[in-house]
């Protein structure tokens, strides 16, 4: 049996339902295997329906339950887009049918994503976790306070992906110094801080519960910390490559290409402060897996997206916990107890994953689950493999190694 410590846990009031046969045994000591609550992930992309090529309900789960994820959201921009109950069922059958992990889709705010009429809201509500046009920004104004009041009257979060479309520009990194020095087309932080300040207006209007996707900038970290001090009801996340990477780090490569796009240093540290004072409520991965033949283009032709939700604990543990810069606690808020809390679920005893936090290896793509292998931190090394995971109350991955 091996002897695992529950002391380190951290989440108050969880205690793991471990099946029998498990060979899991817990006992309070100072083993460096370790139980977490499952982690849950606001923000991930499972391609299907319309896109299984790149990744599946299936592959997109099990590469879940790898990375220590018990519960993730699976954001909208497919084929068909989730913009009316006919075409969510689609998704929903293909979500029984393959998933591994509690996997919640998200309702389109428009109808296919397109910014000029409101989605069916009302009839979606009672079947989708949020509502979010992920991968594009809504442009239009008064169409913003729409969906904004509808959600609001129906008790859901919005979920924004903020991008101001005119500032774009054709530009595909960050508009900064790497840009410059090797000749490419710069994306402005200002498209993605304009609409949060617009949104944050709009959300301070209708009182909805809003939620900005994937926050990149230093402008964006300042806007939301104002705007929480004066009452209104906004959450944030960011992800792991924001956090551990910047564009002094970019290279020639697709596998650098995401959207928003690796920012400056003084964005990250910017970042990294919101991180620990609060701000910053969760931490999300941004799943968006591409095949390989797509991601070899480059950073001009890429497409935007790259994979995380395997790599994520072990990174943000290895440089972010180990190094102090937040706590094994604050970790658990980010990744546990925050995301639920804003999107009304709850820690199920019978979600968990089983963690050897000595294990030291080094991150290769090929090992990968997801369909997806584009990295930004291939050869990274790290701390923390995950052995088992359990979803209510079953293993649904076990390591081979």
């Amino acid at each position: 049996m091996l002897k695992v410590n529950l002391a380190k846990t951290n989440v108050p009031g969880f205690a793991p339902v471990i099946p029998e046969g498990s060979g899991v045994l817990p006992v309070d000591d100072r083993s460096r295997f370790v139980i977490f609550p499952g982690f849950c992930d606001v923000h991930v992309h499972l391609r299907e329906p319309g896109f299984s090529y790149k990744e599946t309900i299936a592959s997109g789960s099990a590469a879940a339950a790898r990375g220590g994820y018990t519960e993730v959201f699976a954001m909208p921009n497919l084929s068909p887009v989730p913009d009316c109950l006919r075409n969510l069922e689609e998704e929903l059958d293909l979500i029984r049918r393959g998933a591994v992990v509690s996997v919640r889709p998200y309702g389109a705010l428009t109808v296919g994503e397109k910014g000029r009429e409101p989605a069916d809201i009302e009839g979606l509500a009672p079947q989708v976790v949020a509502f979010s046009d992920d991968g594009k920004g809504v442009q239009d104004e008064g169409m913003m306070r729409e969906v904004m009041a509808r959600c609001k009257a129906c008790g859901k979060v919005l979920a924004a992906h903020c991008e101001d479309e005119s500032l774009l520009r054709g530009g595909y990194i960050h508009d900064g110094a790497y840009a410059k020095a090797h000749g490419h087309r710069g994306i402005c932080s200002e498209s993605e801080w304009r609409p949060i300040e617009r949104d944050i207006r709009l959300a301070a209007e209708t009182g909805v519960k809003y939620h900005v996707c994937h926050i990149s900038t230093k402008e964006s970290v300042r806007l939301i910390r104002e705007a929480k001090k004066a009452g209104v009801d906004i959450t944030c996340e960011t992800a792991p490559h924001y956090l551990l990477l910047d564009e002094n780090d970019l290279r020639e490569e697709g596998r650098f290409k995401m959207n928003p796009p690796l920012r400056s240093a003084s964005d990250r540290e910017a970042l990294l402060e919101g991180l620990a004072d609060g701000v910053i409520d969760m931490i999300a991965t941004d799943h968006a897996p591409h095949s390989a033949e797509e991601k070899s283009r480059g950073l001009e032709k890429s497409p935007f997206g790259i994979v995380g939700i395997e790599t994520a604990f072990p990174l943000v543990y290895t440089y972010l916990v180990k190094k102090g810069v937040i706590t094994p606690e604050r970790l658990m808020e980010l990744i546990v107890t925050k995301p639920r809390e804003r999107f009304g679920l709850e820690i199920s005893n019978g979600d968990w994953s089983l963690w050897d936090m000595e294990a030291e290896y080094e991150i290769d793509p090929a090992d990968l689950l997801s369909m997806g292998r584009a990295t930004p931190f291939a050869g990274w090394k790290v701390n923390g493999k995950c052995l088992m995971t359990a979803h209510g109350g079953r293993v649904v991955y076990r390591s081979e190694a």
